[in-house]
Parts: structure tokens; C-alpha cells; sequence
């Protein structure tokens, strides 16, 4: 189950993430002990769990922290030394804390609270497949010039998207890479726009490039293709089509290939660090980092994965990647004083803990530069379950709202896109909300191809429309309570940020 949003930027957030973020510059060096002796004993009797350990840049201090790493009982999977993170493994249960006090060593903690085995997205609800004969009658509704199945998609409609792909359908040297559980890019929505070079399983911490590890385990791993249909989908007679039916769609796989589905902070470090030295435009991140709904910078472990994923992130920025992500699903006021957490951590024993979403981070969409999507429905309000928050959500996007019923074949406010072995589903979320607005900055991408990341967000907020705050209270499950306060203004307001985007307005 994945979540969250991205900055109260540049005015709460950011002070409190960058403080975090100094040694790419950001984090302070905060120990200065000698490193271990290669002779001091460890204790190798407890979990084998995963660590980052995030110190300088500096060759010399990441090969002298590399010595401690091993003297402290744990062994190393991959160093990122362009950002300083490095990946270890370790069933020294003392390790997290005698790493610590190592010279050099930044930050670092253990990356999940159970032991390793030989991740969570922000969809809302189980899919509803779309059957073959559903799909006949689905087809018949279909105008001259529409995909079969487009006559259900009143997404596109709803941000120009179907009007757009006339004009501009995005420039195959653009490239939207899924983070995500894996995309099935054998379904014939998906493979004519899709770049195997620029996909990978990055599960683990390190990237497999082998041809196919990009794939879903299995067909319960859905959540990767659907987002890439939605993203990308070709317009060339089969199915849906996607926001963006011109450029290209990788895959990066970060999810546990288990049940759990779990998005654990090494994969994810790998996935951005992969998806920038790979020339990705765009990232789709329809999840939160696990184990962590939201990571508390007064907890050592907690600290070290915002620092670790932040590091990758802002690499990723540095090399001209735009990062998308999801704001989540709990209709939670991320400007608020206090949010109760009762998920975390979500990989062994969770516990109800209050927290401060301006302390205590959901990665990665609160970190700074991301750009952070609400979801809405097919009436443009807010859906009912995504979350919100003045000075927090950047734009917003159709995500589904199954309370918001539109006039399409199926009458379904879910979003119709693609999934593993040539199937159709509809979905809701803000897992479907941010490809939307992932495909809308491919095609300001396409268009406008020296923009920068923070030059493709203003663009996105300036060409968005905003509905304003509703004038009457919000009840979005129409039970007759008031379930979440608009705040801000008809620009830019807590429950749409700038706006919901608009894919007719990028190309023009």
C-alpha cells in the first residue's frame, strides 16, 4: 500500500529534508570515531537483515568505510559512489549501531525490521478485470479513430489526452520508467512503445539487466503494467491508449517478487540511481518505501533511508530526471499537525504512533523537487480517498472514484488500462492519478526538449486547471459527513495544488 506526498517544499519540508540531505551536501557528518579494528569481534547471531550506510563521495572514505563495513559483520551488496549509499547485508544485530561511530559514515540503519527472504502501491481496492465479452460490448461504443476499448476511458477525455495524440503523441526519445512491482511488456498495448534497455529488477539493491527481469512475478504483480498502459498505451488498433502514445516506457523492478509486494529502501536507491545513468526523462513512483509509511528523522534507521533515498532522487534530478509520485490513499491532511500511522513498520509488527508529517517523511514523494498527485474523479473533484494538503500537492490527476459514476459503456469511475498475459482491468488511486500526470510531462518533454526537471514542473502547475475549493463541505462517499477541508485559494489549494493537469494544453 504505498502513499504520500511530496513538500510542503520549499516552505516547511524542505528546510527539515535538506538538513537531512548534506552530504551529497546535506547531512552533516555526524560521527568521528576511529573506524572498527579489523580484529574487533562481532556478533553474527541475529536476523540477516539490509542496511544502508550513506557517507562522502570521497573514494578514499567510501574504501575506508567499505573495511569497516566488514570488520563490523556485514558484507557488501553494491556501493553507489556517486551519491555515497552504500547496500549491505548484516546478522550482526549491533551492526546499525557500530557502523554509526565509524569516521566517514553519515548516516546508516537497517532498511526493514525482519529478516531478509530467500512493498506496497497506492491503488485503492482489488482490480476488476475486464471480460472478454464485456470488452465486445465495451468496442461497439467505439468512435472512428478511438482504440476498442477507449470509449471507457473518460480519463483521457477529462485532461485533453485523446485531443492531444492528434497534435502531439510524444517523441519516442522520451522515456517514462515504472518504478514499480514489474511491467509485463509482452501485451501488445505495452510492447511497441516499450525500452528494454532502460529496464531492469533492481530487487535487492542491485540491478539485473538480464532480458526479462523487468517482468511481473506473476499476474497478481499487476500494479507496474497497468501504470505503463496508462502512461503509454499505442495507439495502434488493440485495447487502450495511453496518455502519451509516442514515447517510450521502461520498467524498473523494486517490489519483493513474494505476496508482500514490498518496495524496500535499497531497491528503490537502485531504481533511481539505474533510471538516470539509463538517460529515463520521467519516473512513475506509485508507491511509498517500506517498511516505513512515514520515516521519523529522530530514529537513527528511519533517518538513514530518508537520507538514502533522497540521495538517489536528487541524483536523478541532477541528471535532468523528472520524478513523479503518488500522494496516497488514506485522505489524510498532509498539512496537518498530527497524523495517526497504524501500518508501520509493514514487514513485521506494526504499532500505532502519531506522527508529524512535517518530521516524519513518506518517501519518496515528500522529498524535495518530486512532484507530488492528488487524485479525481470523473466529475473533477477530489477522489474520496486521496490524500491532500495546502502547500503540499503539486498537481492533480484522474485517478478513479468509484462514487464519481461517468456516462461511458460501463458506467465505471475506475481507470481502464492494461495487465499482464493481454488483459484489461479498472483500477483506482493515486497509483492511476500519477501516470496521468507522468504521461502529461512526456509530452511537455517531447515538446519542450532542453526542459529541465524543475522547469517541467512549473510548466505542468501553469497549465493546469484548477477547480478551486468546493463551496459546500466535502463528503466524497456521499455518507453525509464531512470528510476532508479544502484550503487555499481558486490557483493553488490543498486539495488539487495547481490544478488537475491538462495534456491538450502541453502540446499545443
Amino acid at each position: 500500500m504505498a502513499h504520500l506526498r511530496s513538500r510542503h517544499r520549499l516552505a516547511l519540508a524542505v528546510p527539515v529534508v535538506l538538513s537531512l540531505t548534506a552530504s551529497l551536501g546535506f547531512l552533516p557528518g555526524v560521527a568521528s570515531a576511529t573506524p572498527l579494528s579489523t580484529s574487533a569481534a562481532t556478533t553474527a547471531d541475529g536476523p540477516n537483515l539490509s542496511y544502508v550506510v550513506n557517507t562522502t563521495t570521497d573514494h578514499r572514505t567510501i574504501e575506508s568505510v567499505k573495511r569497516a563495513i566488514g570488520a563490523a559483520g556485514g558484507s557488501v551488496v553494491i556501493a553507489y559512489e556517486q551519491i555515497g549509499v552504500i547496500v549491505v547485508h548484516s546478522a550482526n544485530p549491533d551492526f546499525g549501531r557500530q557502523i554509526r561511530t565509524v569516521r566517514g559514515v553519515q548516516s546508516a540503519g537497517a532498511t526493514r525490521t525482519s529478516p531478509l527472504k530467500a512493498a506496497g502501491t497506492t491503488d485503492e481496492g482489488s482490480a476488476q478485470m475486464l471480460s472478454a465479452a464485456e470488452a465486445t460490448e465495451v468496442a461497439k461504443s467505439a468512435d472512428a479513430g478511438q482504440e476498442p476499448l477507449e470509449a471507457d476511458q473518460w480519463d483521457l477525455r477529462a485532461i485533453g489526452a485523446d485531443k492531444a495524440a492528434a497534435i502531439n503523441p510524444g517523441s519516442k526519445k522520451v522515456t517514462v520508467a515504472v518504478i514499480d512491482v514489474g511491467v509485463d511488456d509482452t501485451h501488445p498495448d505495452i510492447a511497441p512503445n516499450f525500452s528494454a534497455s532502460q529496464s531492469a529488477n533492481c530487487v535487492g539493491g542491485k540491478p539485473d539487466t538480464t532480458y526479462g527481469s523487468w517482468r511481473p512475478a506473476d499476474a497478481d504483480h499487476y500494479h507496474g503494467t497497468h501504470v505503463a498502459g496508462e502512461i503509454a498505451a499505442a495507439r495502434n488498433g488493440v485495447g487502450v491508449a495511453g496518455v502519451a502514445p509516442g514515447v517510450k516506457v521502461s520498467g524498473i523492478t523494486v517490489a519483493e517478487p513474494d505476496s508482500t509486494q514490498l518496495f524496500f529502501p535499497e531497491s528503490v536507491v537502485c531504481a533511481f540511481v539505474f533510471a538516470a545513468d539509463h538517460g529515463v526523462e520521467i519516473t512513475n513512483n506509485s508507491y511509498y518505501v517500506d517498511p516505513w509509511l512515514y520515516n521519523c528523522l529522530d530514529d537513527p534507521d528511519q533517518k538513514a533511508i530518508v537520507d538514502a533515498v533522497n540521495r538517489a532522487q536528487l541524483y536523478a534530478q541532477r541528471k535532468g530526471t523528472l520524478n513523479v509520485a503518488a500522494a496516497g490513499n488514506s485522505n489524510d491532511d498532509l498539512d496537518s499537525d498530527a497524523l495517526t500511522d497504524a501500518s508501520s513498520p509493514d514487514d513485521s509488527t506494526a504499532t500505532t504512533r502519531t506522527v508529524d508529517p512535517h518530521k516524519c517523511f513518506d518517501i519518496p514523494t515528500q522529498l524535495p523537487g518530486v512532484v507530488t498527485v492528488s487524485s479525481t474523479g470523473v466529475k473533477g473533484a477530489k477522489s474520496y480517498f486521496s490524500s491532500y494538503g495546502d502547500g503540499v500537492i503539486d498537481v492533480a490527476a484522474p485517478g478513479g472514484d468509484r462514487y464519481q459514476i461517468p456516462d461511458t459503456p460501463s458506467q465505471n469511475g475506475r481507470i481502464l488500462s492494461t495487465m499482464p498475459n493481454n488483459q484489461y482491468a479498472y483500477l483506482q488511486g493515486t497509483s492511476m492519478a500519477t501516470p496521468h500526470v507522468a504521461g502529461v510531462a512526456a509530452l511537455l518533454k517531447s515538446k519542450y526538449p532542453w526542459a529541465t526537471p524543475a522547469q517541467l514542473q512549473l510548466l505542468l502547475k501553469v497549465q493546469a486547471d484548477n477547480p478551486g475549493c468546493p463551496a459546500e463541505p466535502y463528503d466524497g462517499n456521499g455518507d453525509g459527513v464531512v470528510d476532508a477541508t479544502c484550503v487555499g485559494g481558486k490557483h493553488v489549494n490543498g486539495f488539487y495544488g495547481a490544478g488537475i493537469v491538462n495534456a491538450l494544453r502541453a502540446v499545443k
